[in-house]
């Protein structure tokens, strides 16, 4: 009886470690893919459509997924972000930065 609660116990260890390895293995490989992003305080930013899935109803499918550009005020920690519209009106909370992404000028925008 005792060497079976033994037994028993060192599967649980060894299926842990296992579970542990496989972790890590696929933390590396996301790693791998994935390019943070970081903006500065000054950059013109877009901002996602939240809650992601919404639409607006005037244009069915073919609804702006993105809000912007916005200009960052403020980097927070914790790749937090206070965005202000480009007139200077400050957003009263902070945006993640993963549902931000960089604004580029257009080539056809007026300066």
């Amino acid at each position: 009886m005792n060497d079976n609660v033994e037994d028993i116990t060192e599967l649980r260890l060894w299926s842990l470690e296992k579970i542990k390895e496989n972790k890590a293995k696929v933390a590396r490989a996301y790693n791998k893919k994935v390019k943070p992003k970081e903006f500065q305080v000054g950059d013109l930013v877009w901002e996602a459509v939240l809650p992601l899935g919404t639409k607006d109803a005037a244009y069915g499918k073919w609804s702006p997924n993105w809000h912007g550009p916005y200009r960052v005020d403020q980097a927070l920690p914790g790749n937090a972000y206070m965005l202000e519209e480009l007139d200077g009106v400050k957003f009263s909370v902070a945006v993640n930065g993963k549902h931000l992404k960089k604004y580029f000028r257009s080539m056809w925008e007026d300066e």
